[in-house]
């Protein structure tokens, strides 16, 4: 039995309403998701620092284990840990976690003061098995800054500078 009646025949397809209010979701969507993947400057330095903070911790903790140095260098847009070998100096760490490691574009690394001073010859931290000394540098991307600070303990922490 047939609903609608005989003889009116409407075209198939959608009015312009309806593609408009559909256009429109689509529209939200894609900025939302514009959005939550491409965060803030803020956000995505609070995340390099916090990764450099865990790394620089572990360093400081495997060198005290082995009871061999590993030292640290930056050179504003990417960082290095090193390890001393006992007959070749000093060599490159190529471990997963003290691997190389490149900063996002715009982001730097700045100002290293050990025992509040800046060492001379550039940024360089060495982990000493015996102990930690305080050290603290500046890491930027835009406007955002943050502070990386360990203290004589060797407690590694980050904070926001405003």
């Amino acid at each position: 039995m047939p609903i609608s009646v005989p003889g009116t025949f409407k075209h198939p397809g959608f009015t312009l309403i309806e593609l408009l209010v559909v256009l429109l979701i689509m529209g939200l969507f894609a900025g939302l998701v514009g959005a939550i993947s491409q965060p803030d400057e803020r956000v995505l330095l609070r995340v390099e620092a916090e990764r450099l903070a865990q790394l620089l911790d572990l360093a400081a903790a495997e060198s005290q284990l082995t009871g061999k140095p590993i030292a640290w260098t930056a050179d504003g847009a990417q960082y290095r840990f090193w390890r001393r070998r006992d007959d070749a100096g000093w060599s490159e760490a190529r471990e997963d976690a003290l691997r190389a490691r490149s900063l996002p574009p715009g982001m730097a690394i700045s100002a290293l003061r050990i025992e509040a001073m800046r060492p001379p010859g550039g940024m360089r931290l060495e982990f000493s098995p015996e102990g930690s000394l305080a050290y603290d540098f500046e890491m930027s991307l835009g406007e955002a800054r943050y502070t990386v600070a360990a203290s004589p303990l060797g407690e590694v922490r980050i904070h926001a500078l405003h």
